[in-house]
């Protein structure tokens, strides 16, 4: 099993255990934490994280900034990709192509899903995160280009 994914299930067991668990994922990348992440939902293929909209993320017109914005996507997208690669290879993010849809009023969501993935046959992989407000419309949506690389021998 993936360490991400049985870190997380240790977590679970716990009392708040997602939340202690988004809290350890984001301060592994500080910058991260600048959005205070709950992680909803982790699995190969699959991830969605929800940040609340407060004023630490807000910009000059009361609706959440895109860079936080930003920053939702890359680690729903990261996360997502860490889970799904086979153990042997390694990813870092290359490039990162946003949409900013409509004004982000409320709390939001950033779903990332992958499809099946010949990894082998690949260098680079596109991840894209979908974020949507409380009423489920989209608000952003980023396609973030991933290099892909078999992990250096220790």
């Amino acid at each position: 099993m993936n360490k991400l994914l049985a870190l997380q299930e240790k977590f679970q067991k716990l009392p708040f255990g997602q939340a202690l668990f988004s809290y350890v994922v984001a301060r592994q990348a500080p910058y991260f934490s600048t959005i205070k992440p709950k992680i909803l939902k982790l699995e190969p293929h699959l991830c969605t994280i929800k940040m609340r909209k407060r004023r630490k993320v807000e910009n000059h017109l009361k609706t959440v900034h895109a860079i936080a914005m930003c920053n939702l996507c890359e680690l729903a997208g990261g996360l997502c990709l860490e889970v799904t690669l086979p153990k042997e290879f390694r990813w870092i993010p290359i490039g990162m192509e946003v949409a900013y849809l409509k004004k982000a009023k409320t709390d939001l969501v950033g779903l990332c899903k992958l499809p099946e993935i010949d990894w082998k046959n690949t260098d680079e992989v596109t991840c894209f995160v979908s974020v949507k407000d409380d009423s489920g419309i989209e608000v952003m949506n980023a396609h973030i280009r991933m290099k892909i690389s078999p992990k250096k021998p220790k």
